[in-house]
């Protein structure tokens, strides 16, 4: 089958007409009437200029026989055989490293190249490897494998990630094959986890026994079938062509198959996507009405399920557009909330999710890879047309949108009853890293009583399916590893979140996860100089880049990497994930952020409304004001010590601590208050039981 590429038009976009970006109107099969006929241009209708994002008009005449520009990454797909050669040679090479095609082609392998950025001179390449999840469910057999191959493979160190998914730092190129192949020989895959196609389909992790959550976890689990590669290229690079297919519904394999309205490639080893896959990577994440634990808005596709008053589910909300990564200085790049497309019934959600990806795939710009996402698409052409080509795809019209409630976000921290009889325990990991003593610990937890486990979109783990006999033994031997309740950690940790960066990724232009753990001890010690309360607490989210793996510009108080030690500050975001936040300062050094943080705090402290939250504060003094009080900030007011709890009472017993509290890199206060915490848990843990 061949493929042609469509024409090259502009964006003009309303903020500033002098900006013009070249836009790509798609990837189109010849082998398909559908694909090849002339969509028609549908009128957007009238509306207020504050609903238009952006308007599409063309550099050239249609009729233009000139070559599109395409990306190098295009030429890499075309010319790799279905995302084979040249890396099904070059793995075998002597190099510590791949070439460029090959560093572009494993990805969707699920595996990236990297090396290490805190050495000089010869660098030290290693393979970062990413597992698929849906909705976070990683059966036992998986997780022991996954915990031995971080020791014998890796830096000894499992990673958590924002999409649900573990990430394994530190592979050599030598040691590829077997890994891969023993990922997928013990219930695992890579597949897809990376690379422009779709990548893992999140879900709420909790393992309610509920017909809601329940047929969220089912329809997250059917899509990311639909959406799986059929050609077969993974299991020929890793497992020498040896199939390890599980079952699929059949109403996967059917809305899989049907080309009733030109979402296929006939004849093609993959029929949804082709030769040349998606533009840019795709995200999708399925939820139930309240639930945003999956930060649904930040997707290419959100799907809410729809019930019925007795609980039944009846069909699907659909929003679409969403995204976080950006460009720093560059404003036709931007972070988007998903918004409404429509709703359908139970049994369409698999036809419409691939009519929405067929329309990305044909129309989708493949010249720049910085405006290759759904979400500029969408902005281009507004909502009105991009609903309009997606249900000639679809072969039907959306119907309205269903009223949903209020957003939460919820965590699922702690111990919980599942509803089949059995608890799940909710374990907060800062910035999902598991290693050492936590590590081993897991380790032996999950393996002596066989648990499966599940990652949340927050980083953190899930252990399922708990009896109510082993609750005591197995919060003890946790709580000894520092997994303690979430009472008794500092709320400022339990809903923070920092990408990798430094040292492996290559993308880092400043440290995020190495960094967070002094930001928000700092933080901490600002809230108790103002005067806020420790159970008080607000997002925090820092990344060592613009591309957003961590979410930043939802977050209340947004740290994006924009310099060496230096980080733009985004402000605005609110606690259920419902808005973005706004650039704030740029460039602020990493020494001078209380300089920054003081006043806000402070400020937020005296002059907020009832239950108001710091993004909601922020949102309504307006930017122009928090720059007047931070410019002219010159430290709190002094009021009179009322009290003063010190947890010392003699010079030795701080000097003791101090000592110990350098090897752990807190303030000897910080470390008392979680000795004195961790005590109080394993008293309160005896009494309960």
């Amino acid at each position: 089958m061949t493929t042609s590429f469509g024409t090259t038009t502009g964006t003009l976009t309303p903020t500033d007409p002098k900006i013009r970006f070249q836009s790509f109107t798609g990837l189109k099969s010849s082998n398909s009437i559908a694909l090849t006929r002339n969509l028609r241009v549908f009128p957007l209708p009238f509306c207020t200029p504050t609903l238009i994002r952006a308007v599409s008009t063309p550099l050239k005449p249609e009729t233009s026989t000139a070559e599109p520009k395409r990306s190098k990454v295009e030429i890499f797909k075309e010319q790799s055989n279905f995302i084979r050669y040249p890396l099904n040679e070059e793995i075998y090479t002597d190099t510590p490293n791949i070439n460029e095609a090959s560093t572009q082609l494993i990805k969707f392998h699920g595996s990236y190249q990297q090396y290490n950025r805190d050495e000089r001179g010869t660098r030290s390449y290693s393979f970062m490897l990413r597992t698929k999840n849906p909705g976070g469910k990683v059966p036992n057999q998986l997780y022991l494998t996954m915990d031995d191959l971080a020791d014998q493979f890796g830096i000894g160190t499992l990673r958590l990630t924002t999409r649900q998914t573990f990430q394994l730092h530190g592979v050599l190129k030598k040691d590829l094959k077997t890994v891969m192949s023993t990922i997928i020989r013990n219930m695992g895959s890579t597949l897809g986890a990376c690379g422009d196609l779709n990548r893992n389909v999140l879900a709420p992790a909790a393992p309610f026994m509920t017909k809601e959550y329940k047929f969220a976890q089912e329809t997250a689990e059917n899509i990311a079938a639909l959406l799986t590669p059929q050609s077969g290229f993974y299991y020929d690079v890793w497992v020498d062509g040896e199939k390890f297919m599980t079952s699929e519904p059949p109403e996967v394999v059917k809305a899989r198959n049907d080309n009733s309205h030109g979402t296929n490639f006939p004849d093609s080893p993959e029929p949804i996507y082709g030769t040349q896959f998606l533009p840019r990577k795709f995200k999708i994440a399925v939820t139930v009405p309240t639930d945003n634990s999956v930060d649904i808005l930040t997707n290419d596709i959100g799907v809410v399920v729809v019930f019925d008053e007795n609980g039944e589910p009846q069909g699907f909300n659909i929003y679409v557009g969403g995204g976080m990564g950006r460009t720093h200085r560059q404003e036709t790049t931007f972070p988007r909330l998903g918004e409404p497309l429509g709703y359908v019934p139970k049994g369409d959600i698999l036809y419409a999710i691939k009519a929405i990806v067929a329309t990305q795939r044909d129309h989708g710009r493949r010249d720049d890879r910085k405006y290759s996402r759904m979400k500029y698409l969408i902005s281009s052409w507004g909502i009105e047309k991009f609903r309009n080509v997606v249900e000639q795809y679809y072969g039907k019209k959306f119907e309205p949108f269903h009223e949903l409630p209020e957003w939460e976000f919820k965590s699922y921290l702690g111990w919980h009853e599942q509803g089949d009889g059995a608890l799940f325990c909710g374990l907060h990991v800062d910035n999902g890293r598991i290693g050492g003593k936590m590590k081993k610990t897991l380790r032996e937890v999950i393996e002596k009583y066989n648990l499966n486990v599940r990652i949340t979109p927050n980083q953190n783990l899930i252990l399922c399916d708990i009896r109510s006999a082993w609750r005591r033994p197995i919060t003890t031997v946790l709580a000894q590893a520092g997994l303690l309740h979430p009472r008794y950690v500092d709320p400022l940790n339990l809903t923070a979140m920092a990408c990798p960066a430094f040292p492996l990724c290559p993308l880092a232009i400043t440290e995020a996860e190495r960094g967070i753990p002094d930001i928000l001890k700092r933080v901490r010690a600002v809230f108790e100089k103002v005067g806020l309360k420790y159970s008080e607490s607000i997002v925090i989210r820092v990344t060592g880049c613009p591309n957003g793996c961590a979410r930043p510009y939802m977050a209340e108080l947004g740290l994006v990497g924009d310099g060496p030690n230096s980080y733009q500050i985004w402000l605005g975001g609110t606690p259920n994930q419902t808005q973005l936040a706004r650039t704030f300062m740029n460039k602020v050094k990493v020494q001078d952020l209380e300089k920054v943080f003081e006043p806000l705090f402070y400020y937020w402290k005296r002059k907020r409304q009832p239950k108001e939250s710091f993004g909601d504060f922020t949102t309504r003094m307006g930017f122009e004001k928090l720059h007047e009080l931070v410019d002219k900030w010159e430290g709190p007011v002094q009021s009179p010590v009322r009290y003063n709890l010190k947890p010392f009472a003699d010079k030795e017993t701080y000097e003791a601590m101090e000592e110990l509290a350098k090897l752990q890199n807190k303030s000897p206060h910080q470390l008392a208050m979680e000795v004195i915490r961790n005590f109080v848990a394993a008293q309160q843990n005896s009494k309960s039981e």
